[in-house]
């Protein structure tokens, strides 16, 4: 059913201008809230080493800080067991870091040095924190929990409150440096209608449950956040990613008004997903497992458009065999039995380590041995998980008329695409890649022929044309999709597909912005696949608009001088031809 509510005007009016303040992040999840703003609970001061406790005093310090981690463990559990989802996965994993030998055993050497319970904690997790941080990535995103199980554990052992949400009984935006996953999976949505953090990224954990929720979020804010004293109203756009004081209230009221009218209107759509005048765009989900799968199922998703193997196995110190792969592939395939999946081989490396197929540390590891590059040397290994996904296909009863779709990471030139498309039709499978480095798009000429399909990667297409980490803070304004240095590379990607009859997808995080899923579609891509619970809100806002409009806002995103530029062109000539 199409969706005919109109979008969100870009006009604030505000009371006051000259008081008006406006700080802009990177925007998670969508939606307009009007509230005051509050600041997460303190974290407890942190205790300095002091002077070594006496030997025969030092095993009773390990005893405390058993007792109070158990504690700490089982509270987590607890809590896990009233939430479910992600939510639930994240807590038990914070659980698991408390209980992490590793980790224990840093502290133990702590006490039995003579430190103190609360500082051998500090000093145990500053170790772990460093060691996240120099690894990059997603690793550096964990340091928030490090920091977290830290402080929670060190409060217990004062016998202080837990740090984290405040005790509010009226509706607030949520203002943090970044969120702990203990407070973030138990958010209150009626009373924290909104999450503002000066840190994070679009998947660190507050991000991966904001979505979840459903609840207005932006990240990545920055210092500039602490302008905005604490009891301040504050009007957030998680669309634009902005927070601005000073808003007439009645203006207010009208723009939350509107954005509950479109997310009813969201709620209520169904596909086929397609423009107003008839041009298909496949909908499809990302997922990291069978449980994902099966929930993706019960959205308006058509099919699994990226499921990263990789996440399967990030723990697993050994290669799984074939039939232990082809288990775990298998509960995904019996989400979607007859629809379209596109499974990615494993990702391993940079930012997802796998033990079993990562290579040594490298100064460099977002531009080192990641992807399919680890298969030039270990060719077996790709094979045997070829060879796990075709076994799990198999059982999964998928029909010869139902394909199914592999792709390659990280494919860079055309002998890398002609190699894994050979060993994936050696075994029935549709062969396909990732359009990821900025090479396999100025190139695709010669790269598409040898493949079925291709898939742009935007979250690593982006970070690798504009130089910068995407899952850094500082570097959020440049590691975005909308930038028209990488709208030009999907352009030309698509061009080539259009003579080469290859079907191109997106399957990185701008298939989940709405607007932009206008823009690639003008550029050509076929297929949009995000989480899950994006797909509705991509659906609805396509169902608004026809090819032509899709066309001409792929022309002045192109013709923007940045990715500010461009989405604002982009709203603007939504404003001026779909809302009249």
């Amino acid at each position: 059913m199409a969706s005919t509510s109109k979008p969100l005007r870009r006009v604030i009016i505000v009371t006051d201008s000259a008081q008006s303040v406006t700080v802009k992040g990177t925007a998670v999840v969508g939606g307009v809230r009007f509230a005051p703003a509050v600041w997460v609970a303190p974290r407890p001061e942190l205790p300095t080493a002091g002077s070594p406790l006496a030997e025969d005093l030092r095993p009773a310090e390990l005893e405390r800080f058993t007792a109070a981690a158990d504690i700490v463990a089982e509270r987590l559990d607890a809590r896990a067991q009233e939430v479910s989802g992600n939510a639930a996965g994240v807590l038990k994993a914070t659980a698991g870091m408390v209980r992490d030998r590793g980790w224990r055993k840093s502290v133990r050497k702590a006490t039995n040095n003579g430190h103190t319970a609360e500082y051998a904690v500090v000093d145990a997790t500053g170790t772990f924190i460093a060691m996240f941080e120099k690894a990059g990535g997603l690793m550096a995103e964990r340091v928030t929990d490090l920091r977290d199980i830290r402080d929670r554990v060190i409060a217990e052992l004062r016998g202080e409150p837990e740090p984290g949400l405040p005790q509010v009984k009226h509706p607030v935006v949520l203002f943090a440096d970044d969120l702990s996953p203990a407070d973030t999976a138990v958010l209150d949505t009626a009373v924290f209608t909104a999450l503002v953090t000066r840190l994070g990224g679009p998947t660190s954990h507050t991000a991966i449950i904001a979505r979840q929720l459903g609840v207005p979020c932006i990240v990545a804010v920055g210092d500039e956040i602490e302008v905005i004293p604490e009891g301040t109203e504050v009007l957030v756009d998680g669309v634009a990613g902005t927070v601005t004081t000073g808003v007439d209230p009645d203006e207010a009221a009208r723009l939350v008004s509107e954005s509950d009218a479109r997310a009813e209107k969201i709620r209520q759509w169904r596909g086929p997903s397609q423009t107003k005048d008839g041009h298909r765009v496949q909908l499809l989900a990302n997922v990291q497992d069978g449980n994902a799968a099966r929930i993706a199922a019960e959205t308006q998703a058509e099919g699994i458009g990226l499921f990263r193997t990789e996440l399967c196995f990030l723990s697993a110190t050994s290669e799984p065999s074939v039939e232990n792969q082809a288990e775990v592939y298998q509960k995904v395939f019996e989400a979607f039995p007859t629809s379209k999946v596109v499974v990615r081989t494993l990702d391993a490396g940079s930012d997802k380590p796998v033990p079993f197929a990562s290579m040594a540390q490298e100064d460099n590891p977002a531009l080192g041995v990641r992807g399919l590059r680890i298969a030039r040397k270990n060719e077996e290994m790709l094979c045997r998980q070829l060879d796990a996904i075709a076994l799990a296909s198999k059982q999964a009863g998928r029909s010869e008329d139902v394909p199914t779709w592999v792709m390659a990471p990280m494919v860079a030139t055309a002998y890398e695409a002609e190699w894994f498309a050979r060993l994936c039709r050696e075994r029935g499978l549709t062969a396909g890649a990732m359009i990821e480095v900025p090479a396999a798009a100025l190139m695709a000429d010669h790269l598409l022929p040898h493949l079925d399909f291709v898939s742009i990667g935007t979250n690593d297409l982006t970070q690798y044309t504009m130089a910068a980490d995407r899952l850094s803070p500082e570097l959020a304004y440049l590691t975005d999709p909308w930038q028209p240095a990488v709208l030009r590379l999907i352009q030309h990607t698509c061009e080539v597909a259009k003579v080469t009859q290859t079907p191109v997808g997106v399957c990185g995080e701008a298939a989940a912005d709405p607007y932009l899923a206008c823009v690639l579609t003008g550029l050509g891509v076929s297929s949009l696949s995000a989480a899950s619970s994006s797909v509705a809100a991509v659906g609805a806002h396509l169902a608004e608009v026809d090819i032509e409009f899709c066309m001409k806002a792929a022309d002045v995103a192109m013709a923007a001088s940045g990715a500010q530029e461009a989405r604002a062109a982009v709203h603007e000539l939504y404003d001026t031809e779909v809302t009249k």
